[in-house]
């Protein structure tokens, strides 16, 4: 596992920031946060799905990608999850299921805002901190949160292949 405090340099980060927190951006419900139906609701927005560029906001991405040094991409996505009364941990998972056990598939999240929230690993534990990047083995398990001290969490998931792969 990689943790990159100050990933993005500060003019990229902010112009990400400002478009995705904006009253512009679009998000759409998802009716489960690990899940479809696991009782559990958050808004996501899909930059790229299914081989495909899914969103006019995928340029503003171009900084990330140049700096994971990725050889081929498997899908983005942003997750918001309003802030609840506790925090409440969505279950351990798996963004993608990893074709074969020795494909180096990553799993990278940038972390939008600075929150009480955070991502959960079997052995360890990383706090949401804006413009901090999380890269790690997309067979490890994690959790993600909710929060409790801001109106919400924002995390970018890439997933991706490795040049390594």
């Amino acid at each position: 596992m990689k943790i990159i405090p100050n990933f993005l340099d500060q003019q990229n980060f902010l112009e990400l920031k400002e478009n995705m927190l904006g009253s512009y951006f679009p998000w759409f419900l998802a009716e489960g946060v690990v899940k479809t139906g696991d009782n559990q609701f958050q808004f996501i927005h899909n930059f790229y799905k299914e081989n495909q560029i899914t969103s006019p906001f995928y340029n503003l991405l171009l900084p990330i990608l140049d700096k994971i040094k990725l050889r081929a991409l498997i899908r983005i996505k942003a997750n918001l999850i309003y802030k609840t009364n506790k925090i409440i941990e969505h279950g351990f998972h798996t963004d993608v299921n990893p074709i074969k056990k020795n494909t180096k598939q990553k799993t990278a999240i940038l972390y939008m805002n600075t929150n009480n929230g955070y991502t959960k690993f079997k052995k360890s534990k990383v706090n949401s901190e804006e413009n901090k990047m999380v890269i790690f083995n997309s067979r490890e398990e994690h959790t993600g949160s909710s929060c409790t001290d801001q109106e919400f969490r924002v995390v970018i998931n890439f997933n991706y292949y490795d040049t390594d792969s």
